[in-house]
């Protein structure tokens, strides 16, 4: 009873991690002019892996031959991750040195027929979704219950080491925020005695301004 009660809680344990696992299916419709975009924070040291491919979105509709589109990944400084131009399908992967946005813009190129709505399927793999477990399981030679625990070990990690870049994510964003409310607090003070200092010096000047004219 005890080892089937086992078994259900790492059967739970993995689909939990599996559903937890960073992994985007994405369709975007382009315009015929401009630039759409998908973004992702990241944190450092992840790989990351990602499919695209042109389609026509279009009922009873062919893509068109000459239809291409160009594609432009950058990290959160700007760095050029991936860039190409007049193609219908690709692939991109890299492994993140930077904490950020990570930005993948596709846009239409001008070889299209007008009128005609493209769109981009995007299948973007983050962390543990990036990686290859059936080459890890050929090399590690594991199989079975070894090999649906070494993913769960996997992605454990993975989920720890997100939780440890909110906690310092969260803690930078608290950091601001109390920076920002003490400049406020000081400009407000600032504000207050420039307004009490402009007074004293209205009512010191008028106060002479009458006794000039013995008015009072």
């Amino acid at each position: 009873m005890a080892t089937n009660w086992c078994w259900r809680a790492i059967i739970v344990l993995i689909w939990l991690c599996a559903t937890i696992t960073t992994t985007q299916a994405i369709w975007l419709d382009l315009p015929d002019s401009g630039t759409k975009c998908v973004s992702e924070d990241i944190h450092n040291n992840v790989v990351v892996l990602a499919d695209y491919s042109l389609i026509n979105n279009q009922e009873d509709s062919h893509l068109h031959p000459g239809a291409t589109i160009s594609v432009k990944v950058t990290s959160p400084y700007g760095n050029n991750l991936h860039h190409k131009e007049n193609v219908t399908h690709g692939q991109f992967a890299f492994t993140t040195t930077e904490s950020g946005n990570y930005l993948a813009c596709f846009w239409v190129d001008g070889n299209h027929h007008a009128g005609s709505r493209m769109s981009v399927s995007l299948d973007w793999r983050i962390g543990i979704a990036a990686k290859d477990w059936e080459s890890v399981a050929k090399k590690e030679k594991i199989e079975g219950v070894e090999f649906e625990l070494t993913k769960l070990e996997g992605a454990v990690e993975a989920i720890h080491e997100n939780l440890i870049y909110l906690k310092n994510r969260e803690a930078e964003m608290r950091e601001v925020s109390e920076k920002t409310n003490a400049r406020v607090a000081w400009f407000s003070i600032m504000s207050l005695g420039v307004c009490i200092g402009a007074a004293v010096l209205q009512v010191w000047y008028l106060k002479r301004f009458f006794h000039k004219k013995k008015l009072i």
